[in-house]
């Protein structure tokens, strides 16, 4: 098990927070419970099993709602 923080360009609506969520929530190997999108610091963390998806899948998904993602790190949890 993975745990990242993905650093994304700054949120300016909820409804943002909620895209973000809902896009990385639906992917495999994400573990749902664990996906929080700090509004305030435009961060996204959570904890992912490497073997069901990569931090580049998870990047990709957030891209594909509309947000730049700035930097990710990733560390075992």
């Amino acid at each position: 098990m993975q745990a990242a923080t993905i650093q994304v360009e700054t949120l300016t609506c909820p409804s943002c927070l909620q895209k973000i969520e809902s896009a990385v929530k639906g992917l495999p190997g994400v573990v749902e419970d664990s996906v929080k999108v700090m509004f305030n610091s435009s961060k996204v963390k959570l904890n992912f099993d490497e073997a069901q998806v990569s931090i580049e899948q998870i990047e990709k998904a957030i891209s594909d709602v509309g947000y730049e993602v700035k930097k990710s790190s990733v560390k075992s949890a």
